[in-house]
């Protein structure tokens, strides 16, 4: 039954959606979105809506996973950093894609949670951290990618800082209820910086973001 819906959930919110990038659509279609819900929720998984996941987080609208995974370019074998990672499922997609993905949850019940289901499902290309996500982490800097699930009030300087060289950072930024996608670049160690209007995220807190 999942699988069914699953490809019905690719073909209308991802291809239909005007996803193109074939590693994007061929992880959506491998990675189990229902097991990354309550199980009271998973016939919803595959529907098109963002759900709740507990502590006041969402698991993300197909369509935005999808989005921000095809712009972030992965090739294969990329350094992702992921700040807020939630349920764990666009760590997963992304791990799906051929990245070795770092990522930050401010939640310890959320990151514990994500880190026990992502090593169930094998993804151990996949590092989760609890902390602040806003500070980035420093440790495995630089990083190929930045993806940030949350909306933020500025970019903080301390994940463009941590960016290499040719790297690709996508960030939601704006007023809570009015964002824009923001895509940044690096190139020549200038940052270039391009906007796609797009839907509300959750707030992204920390020390660099939103306080609660």
């Amino acid at each position: 039954m999942y699988e069914r819906l699953r490809e019905a959930m690719v073909k209308k919110l991802v291809v239909e959606a005007g996803i193109q990038n074939p590693a994007v659509i061929s992880a959506m279609r491998r990675v189990p979105r229902h097991v990354f819900v309550d199980a009271a929720l998973g016939h919803q998984a595959y529907g098109n809506g963002s759900l709740p996941i507990g502590f006041g987080q969402t698991i993300s609208h197909p369509t935005t996973v999808a989005v921000m995974s095809s712009l972030l370019d992965i090739q294969g074998g990329e350094k992702v950093l992921e700040i807020g990672t939630g349920s764990g499922y666009q760590a997963a997609v992304l791990a799906e894609m051929g990245a070795k993905v770092f990522t930050i949850e401010r939640i310890q019940e959320l990151a514990n949670r994500s880190r026990t289901l992502l090593e169930k499902l094998g993804y151990y290309s996949i590092a989760v951290k609890i902390g602040d996500g806003t500070l980035g982490w420093n440790e495995f800097a630089p990083y190929d990618r930045i993806i940030v699930t949350a909306g933020a009030p500025a970019i903080p300087e301390n994940l463009a800082g941590q960016l290499n060289e040719n790297g690709k950072l996508i960030i939601p930024v704006g007023k809570p209820d009015a964002q824009k996608l923001n895509l940044i670049e690096k190139k020549d160690g200038q940052l270039s910086l391009q906007t796609v209007p797009f839907r509300r995220f959750v707030p992204l807190i920390g020390q660099k973001g939103w306080t609660t």
